[in-house]
C-alpha cells in the first residue's frame, strides 16, 4: 500500500475542497447519534480544549454537511462512536482506540472532539482520506479495521 507524504497545506487554500473531493469519491456516513453527537459537542463547546478549536469546528461541520445518513443498523465496517478502530496515517504503524464523542481525554480513547477523531467518524474500513494536522501538515490516513470496543470486563 502507497502512502502520500506529509505535504504543508498551501497559504490561502481551503482545506474543505480536500474532504468535498473525499465525500464524492468515497462518501462518509454519518448514525443519527454520531451526528446529534458532533452538533452537541460544537454546542456545548466540547471542543475547546483542542489545539485549534476553530478549525476543528470548521471541519466537524463540514462533516455534518457532507456526511451522508448510515443505514440503520450502521455497517460494521463503519467507524462509529463507540467502536474500536484500527488505522494508520501516512505509512506509519498501525495504532488503534475506542473513538469517543467525550471531550475529555482517556488511554485508549480517540475523542472525535480532535482532528483525528473528527476525520476517522464516518469511515469505512480500508477508506484512505486526507489528514489535516493542527500544524497545517496534510498528511493520509487508511482504516484499517472497526469492530466493537473491548469489554473492560467487571467495574
Amino acid at each position: 500500500m502507497t502512502f502520500a507524504k506529509s505535504t504543508q497545506l498551501p497559504a490561502g487554500s481551503d482545506f474543505r475542497s480536500l474532504f468535498e473531493r473525499s465525500a464524492v469519491e468515497t462518501g462518509f456516513l454519518l448514525t443519527v447519534e454520531d451526528r446529534f453527537g458532533i452538533e452537541r459537542l460544537i454546542h456545548r463547546r466540547g471542543t475547546r480544549n483542542a489545539p485549534s478549536p476553530a478549525l476543528l469546528n470548521g471541519l466537524l461541520r463540514h462533516k455534518l454537511r457532507i456526511s451522508r445518513g448510515a443505514p440503520w443498523p450502521a455497517p460494521p465496517e463503519l467507524v462509529v462512536a463507540g467502536c474500536y478502530v484500527t488505522y494508520m496515517i501516512s505509512g506509519g504503524g498501525a495504532r488503534s482506540g475506542v473513538l469517543s464523542m467525550s471531550p475529555a481525554p482517556a488511554p485508549g480513547r480517540i475523542l472525535i472532539a480532535s482532528l483525528l477523531g473528527a476525520t476517522l467518524v464516518g469511515m469505512r474500513k480500508m477508506q484512505k482520506v486526507p489528514l489535516l494536522r493542527d500544524d497545517g501538515q496534510i498528511e493520509t490516513i487508511v482504516v484499517l479495521d472497526v469492530g466493537p470496543a473491548p469489554d473492560r470486563g467487571p467495574a
